[in-house]
């Protein structure tokens, strides 16, 4: 994992606490019971003993036993049950509550990640990044094309379904990087959001800062004593978007960071985003060949041309 934090270990972590209090509080109602109704604990008791007794008959190897042993906890069950409700309690008062019926709140069905984890993970990750206020807002099924026209719609349209796709069929070091091009407000921030989004929760590992953020942590790591986790995930993430390239200031530190991490992600073949508002000419304006010759040599260009969405959207 990359990044200043295991997000698997602390879901899974969450997990295991919920499991254990919810064992607690299901001791407590099963004493509970055991105050109120004593024909119950006597039951329970009984039924807890043939746990052992199933145990000893499978080691040696009496299947007659083991079916019979069987039975009588399937009727022991049943009689604990009516118990219960006989002491005015639910059927099933002293079960354990899950959150999630497929792993039982273990995060795994046999040894596959269950999706109540997947998904656990996905909202931590989320929360973490710059996307977490706009994952709800910013996603593929509502980026509308109404506000496009002519050969700009015809773009709008290609950006969207080139990034759909990219996101339904990600994997990991695929060397597969993008370049969004175009004026603020045309949609790039839109489709990379919602790009970031879909690859969390697909359960990869995603790191959406914007290009002065970026530069911040590493302005923190070279010269006040951060971690180097802190930049690590920047070369480490499985998908790293980068929004805002080119409003940065062209000091000599920026370029060579930027630079570092377009150079070792490409070499590690992990995928890349950058959006910026700059053409093609400002970027070789701005930057050295080394990261332009990059840029437009191994990324493949989107771009978004047509009237300010948010604009058209004020004006409505």
């Amino acid at each position: 994992m990359a990044g200043e934090k295991n997000y698997y270990k602390e879901a899974l972590e969450a997990l295991n606490n919920r499991r254990e209090r919810e064992r607690e509080r299901c001791e407590m109602r099963r004493e509970e019971v055991y105050a109120a109704s004593p024909e119950a604990r006597e039951t329970d008791i009984e039924l807890s003993r043939t746990a052992s007794k199933l145990f000893f008959a499978a080691r040696q190897g009496g299947d007659e036993e083991i079916e019979r042993i069987k039975e009588e906890t399937r009727r022991l069950r049943r009689l604990y049950r009516e118990k219960l409700e006989a002491a005015g309690f639910p059927a099933d008062y002293t079960d354990m509550k899950y959150r999630c019926e497929k792993c039982h709140d273990s995060g795994f069905v046999g040894v596959d990640m269950c999706t109540c984890l997947k998904a656990d993970i996905a909202r931590a990750r989320l929360a973490d990044s710059d996307m977490g206020p706009l994952a709800d807002m910013q996603r593929f099924d509502n980026f509308s094309l109404d506000y496009y026209n002519g050969d700009n719609r015809r773009a709008a349209e290609y950006n969207l379904h080139a990034l759909e796709s990219f996101a339904a069929h990600f994997t990991k070091n695929s060397g597969e990087s993008w370049l969004l091009i175009g004026a603020t407000g045309l949609g790039k921030t839109h489709l990379s959001t919602a790009l970031g989004v879909e690859v969390i929760r697909r359960g990869y590992d995603v790191v959406y800062k914007s290009v002065q953020s970026m530069l911040d942590d590493f302005e923190a790591e070279q010269f006040h004593g951060a971690s180097p986790d802190v930049i690590r995930k920047y070369y480490d993430c499985d998908l790293l978007i980068v929004d805002d390239l080119g409003v940065e200031m062209s000091t000599q530190f920026n370029i060579s960071c930027i630079y570092n991490v377009i150079n070792t992600r490409m070499n590690a073949r992990r995928s890349t985003v950058f959006s910026t508002n700059l053409s093609q000419k400002e970027l070789r304006d701005k930057y050295a060949d080394r990261i332009t010759s990059r840029l437009f040599g191994s990324y493949k260009p989107l771009v978004f041309s047509g009237v300010d969405v948010r604009r058209q959207k004020l004006s409505r």
